[in-house]
């Protein structure tokens, strides 16, 4: 674990909820239009985090499952590896405005995770939690889909740490803040509960076709 919390980034972006910066007005239809309202394309990658960025090994590194679910799981990295493995491309669009297109991950689908988890009829939501302490939360409709999975290589090089490596999880048809990097566990529960940014003013669903930025 390096870094310390950035105070002063959080205070700017809680500002930015609270002044609706990037707010545009409009709406868009994922299907029509590529980029939605409010963002830029970049080539970059930026890199966004709350300061710390855990320096995880494979060997440390394990991945939990449990709450309202049939079956309590945890996952080594070996254990990981052995699931399937897909490719996937999707799009990134970040809520800070920047959007990246074409990006080339590999992963495991979720819905291979929750088939072996297997969440009860009780479970509405998930709370996504992090090694670097960040918590992001998802309803179980938004995580339950084809394109969201916990990805392990990008553009077809292992994970960088600061990009979240070893894994991550990513939810393309959402604001790029609710694909936690560095994931550990995922808490299966019975209502949506806020997350991190969404306890400092983010929306609890983060649509960007719908500029769901802020609550």
């Amino acid at each position: 674990m390096s870094g310390e919390i950035k105070e002063k980034l959080i205070r700017t972006k809680e500002e930015w909820a609270r002044t609706g910066r990037g707010l545009t007005g409009t709406s868009a239809d994922p299907i029509t239009d590529r980029r939605p309202p409010g963002q830029r394309v970049t080539e970059d990658f930026p890199v966004l985090d709350l300061g710390i960025q855990p320096n995880l090994s494979t060997k440390e590194w394990a991945l939990s499952a449990a709450g309202q679910v049939e079956h309590v799981l945890k996952w080594d990295w070996a254990q990981f590896m052995a699931l399937p493995q897909k490719t996937f491309t999707n799009d990134i669009h970040c809520v800070t405005t920047w959007s990246r297109y074409d990006n080339v991950w590999e992963g495991v689908a979720i819905r291979d995770v929750l088939a072996l988890v297997k969440p009860k009829g009780t479970a509405q939501a998930v709370m996504l939690k992090s090694y670097d302490g960040y918590t992001t939360n998802l309803l179980l409709s938004d995580l339950d889909r084809d394109d969201v999975f916990i990805g392990h290589t990008w553009n077809g090089k292992p994970l960088s740490r600061e990009h979240g490596g070893p894994v991550r999880l990513v939810v393309p048809h959402l604001y790029f803040w609710k694909s936690a990097k560095w994931l550990r566990h995922l808490s299966f529960l019975d209502r949506d509960t806020p997350g991190y940014w969404e306890a400092r003013g983010y929306h609890m669903r983060g649509d960007p076709w719908a500029e769901e930025r802020y609550g």
